[in-house]
């Protein structure tokens, strides 16, 4: 797909940002999606524009047809900020056409601007096409191995 623009999300976006993550979310084991808590979690990101960034695809009509997603961490082990990437996905129908490379690049440049000397994200290990693509792209795999504890 090469009539594409990279932007960022407003929160008029949402519905189809919504859209965007149950597609995510129906490929990934650990996650559901719950409208409810996908607007308030966009909402808290949209809204906290120093720490965070949803930049989006659209196409040449302004449909959004991609997202991911960065925040600010600060990181001791690299003495200074670090963005964790999340949220990456782009519609099935347009995917490899270089929109994820378009959005993540977005995110870098948004990161670096930020201070952030390290990006880092989650891959679900069993999306053998998305650790691939992280690979190609050029991420390293690292020794660690995420963890979660719910606190509701």
């Amino acid at each position: 797909m090469n009539d594409f623009t990279i932007g960022e999300a407003r929160l008029e976006d949402i519905p189809a940002l919504v859209t965007l993550l149950a597609e995510l979310f129906s490929i990934e084991a650990d996650f559901s999606a719950d409208t409810t808590k996908q607007v308030k979690g966009l909402e808290l990101l949209l809204l906290a524009p120093d720490r965070a960034v949803i930049k989006v695809a659209r196409d040449n009509h302004q449909k959004v047809v991609g997202m991911v997603s960065a925040q600010l961490v600060i990181s001791t082990a690299q003495g200074s900020p670090s963005a964790w990437v999340e949220d990456m996905v782009v519609s099935k129908e347009i995917r490899g056409g270089g929109v994820g490379r378009a959005l993540l690049d977005a995110a870098q440049h948004w990161a670096k601007a930020k201070g952030a000397t390290r990006m880092q994200l989650l891959v679900d290990i069993e999306n053998q096409p998305a650790v691939g693509y992280y690979q190609h792209l050029g991420w390293e795999a690292t020794q660690l191995q995420a963890r979660r504890l719910f606190l509701d």
